[in-house]
């Protein structure tokens, strides 16, 4: 990859390589399957290599990889023919040291939302992780998802919906450990 990204200009390079993480995160929270995500971004970045003369503005560098990830994504998914939404997540990677209970606290609360995200539709998903944690623009997620500015609106409208619910519904559950067993708490 290294040698392919040397065939750009040093900006355009430098940038992907910045974008690379970002490619990955977007994936992941797409597929949930670190492998697949990682695949997903390769295949991204060589489509970009070789197709780096169809870029007229490196200011649009972002959403044309974005872009190419989600032509990449619908591949996949057609390729598989048959898609099942992902109901929970995989492990989540965290830090193997012991931390305070605010860590432990805001573990949970990431946990959270990435069920809740995880339970959207495929299309919600990809809406509200391009725009609420990617930051894009709504006229950058139409252009990269190829549909019109409105659907992304309603998309985000019902995600965020959505997640409310979830949410507030995932709040009001027992409190669990990492390994799925109900935490006992004990009242003196």
């Amino acid at each position: 990859m290294r040698n392919l990204l040397s065939l750009l200009n040093f900006p355009a390079r430098r940038r992907m390589e910045v974008l690379r993480p970002r490619l990955h995160r977007l994936a992941y929270a797409w597929c949930h399957d670190a492998a697949l995500a990682d695949d997903l971004v390769q295949d991204t970045l060589a489509k970009a290599l070789t197709r780096s003369e169809q870029l007229r503005d490196e200011q649009a560098l972002e959403s044309w990889l974005f872009s190419i990830l989600n032509n990449c994504w619908r591949d996949h998914l057609r390729a598989r023919r048959e898609f099942v939404d992902v109901s929970e997540l995989d492990e989540a990677i965290y830090s193997e040291e012991p931390g305070p209970e605010q860590h432990y606290a805001s573990r949970q609360a990431v946990q959270r939302v990435r069920r809740a995200i995880a339970r959207l539709p495929i299309g919600q998903r990809q809406v509200i992780t391009l725009v609420d944690i990617e930051e894009c623009g709504y006229a950058d997620v139409a252009r990269i998802l190829e549909v019109p500015v409105g659907t992304i609106m309603s998309r985000l409208s019902r995600a965020r919906q959505a997640l409310k619910q979830h949410l507030s519904t995932d709040q009001t559950a027992p409190a669990e450990r990492a390994d799925g067993r109900p935490v006992i708490r004990r009242i003196k």
